[in-house]
């Protein structure tokens, strides 16, 4: 499976600070609870890559 094969499956997902000081991005899907902890730094770069991507995607788009 890899990024461009689209799936039908629904998931839900928040983003938001922990009170240990971490960023939190949570996904549920399916009954599968998926919690990934980053510290600010890694979130910040994560945040770079997805704007990087929603550009390269708006290119794709013409």
């Amino acid at each position: 499976m890899g990024i461009n094969s689209e799936r039908d499956i629904e998931a839900n997902m928040q983003i938001g600070p922990t009170d240990a000081g971490m960023v939190r991005i949570f996904i549920e899907a399916g009954g599968v609870e998926i919690p990934m902890d980053f510290e600010p730094e890694e979130a910040e770069e994560i945040a770079e890559e997805i704007r990087a991507a929603a550009q390269a995607a708006r290119q794709v788009k013409g």
